[in-house]
């Protein structure tokens, strides 16, 4: 509640400074003449002989120091009395502010309510703005400034950048389904060697037994005398089928194996081409993320957009301002018809206008300020009477030489008003 204070600097300021300074001068021209009273006491002194009393050396400064003290309470006084000057006016400003908020009570009800109108539009617009200045920030100022000197080029950085994503997931999927297919043919060659392998140890194996077949064939028929030429047509059979069956896997298996190698040197190929074209479309979405400090398109997105939420809540704040603007003037006029002491306080206690509590609040701020600007001009007036009377004292026992304290003391009364 702490807005009503002094308008403008009071006027009385440099007033009681010429006269302080005036003051000044007088007290410099006594001084020089009473050391020139001084020296001439001193001259007269030489040539007849100092008083048996008191020398006039002594006499004089007795009177400087008398001089000295009345100059010092003149200081006291004219400070005190600025003091004095300057809570009467304050003491006025607040009776002003009293006096503005007795014409608003007494105002028609009509009256009072389109000035109430008004001072509703100012509170409205006042709290609008508090909420966009209080509002937390959703990108920081660089950020800020980032999207607004790119403006016109952001959507298609960001719709080139998410395009660029999109390929590098693209790509990245094409370069491990390759890996894949790569690896599923090494195993495939891999089994197919492993058999092939298995194959030639089964020929050599079934060679053996053949052979060791066909001697004990011989050797049977010789010992048992019988006929070896069916025994022997068997095992030949036999051994012919089974070696051929395992020789055409091996024909077969080599073809695989060839068939098989074929096919991962095309996966390197595909996926050395893979590679390249995922190694530049990263490289450049690591540059647009390093370059916009974002982590990916979508929050570059997110930035954007928050960005233009951004400048529609600016633009609605200078809307709000320039409203705020208008009713502000509109109540000062309002105001100023019933020439109220200062109307522009009122913008800044628009509220006060539509609550009667605040109202209250106003005005007992107000009255307890005044309260203590009478109890400090009562201090300072008493002051400026106590100095006096001993001032007044001081002149009383000084034979003489009192007529400038007394213009003093007696601009001081018409001054202060006191006496």
């Amino acid at each position: 509640m702490g807005l009503f204070r002094r308008k403008k600097k009071p006027k009385y300021v440099e007033e009681i400074l010429e006269f302080g300074e005036e003051i000044d001068a007088r007290s410099r021209e006594r001084e020089i003449k009473a050391k020139k009273r001084q020296k001439a006491a001193q001259a007269q002194g030489d040539g007849q002989g100092h008083p048996q009393n008191q020398p006039p050396a002594q006499a004089a400064g007795q009177g400087g120091q008398k001089k000295s003290l009345s100059a010092e309470y003149c200081e006291q006084i004219m400070a005190a009395a600025k003091n004095l000057e300057e809570t009467k006016q304050e003491y006025k400003i607040v009776t002003d502010y009293l006096t503005d908020i007795q014409k608003l009570e007494n105002l028609p009800e009509t009256e009072m309510k389109k000035i109430q109108d008004t001072a509703q539009n100012v509170v409205n617009l006042n709290d609008a703005r508090d909420a966009y200045l209080n509002k937390s920030k959703t990108i920081s100022d660089a950020q800020f400034a980032q999207m607004e000197q790119l403006e016109d080029e952001m959507p298609e950085i960001i719709r080139r950048l998410q395009s660029n994503e999109s390929y590098q997931t693209t790509v990245k999927r094409d370069m491990q389904y390759l890996e894949g297919e790569r690896e599923e043919w090494r195993y495939y060659q891999e089994s197919l060697v492993n058999e092939e392998r298995l194959l030639r140890r089964s020929l050599f194996i079934l060679f053996s037994v053949y052979a060791l077949a066909v001697l004990l064939i011989v050797i049977l028929g010789i010992a048992l005398k019988f006929d070896i030429i069916m025994p022997f047509v068997a095992a030949t059979l036999v051994a012919g089928a089974a070696g051929g069956i395992m020789f055409w896997r091996m024909e077969n298996d080599g073809m695989e194996i060839k068939k098989s190698q074929a096919n991962i040197n095309r996966a390197i190929v595909l996926l050395n081409k893979v590679k390249f074209k995922y190694v530049n479309v990263t490289n450049a979405v690591d540059y647009a993320c390093e370059k916009y400090h974002v982590k990916n398109g979508y929050e570059l997105s997110y930035i954007w957009d928050q960005y233009l939420e951004a400048v529609k809540e600016r633009e609605k704040y200078q809307r709000t301002n320039d409203e705020l603007d208008y009713f502000n003037d509109k109540l000062i006029r309002q105001l100023r018809k019933y020439q109220f002491y200062d109307a522009r306080i009122w913008i800044h206690q628009a509220k006060a206008l539509l609550d009667k509590k605040e109202m209250v609040e106003v005005k007992h701020e107000l009255l307890v300020r005044r309260k203590k600007l009478r109890d400090g001009m009562e201090g300072q007036a008493e002051t400026i009477r106590g100095a006096r009377k001993e001032i007044e004292n001081m002149v009383k026992s000084r034979p003489g030489g009192h007529e400038d304290v007394r213009e003093i003391l007696d601009a001081v009364d018409k001054m202060c008003g006191i006496g």
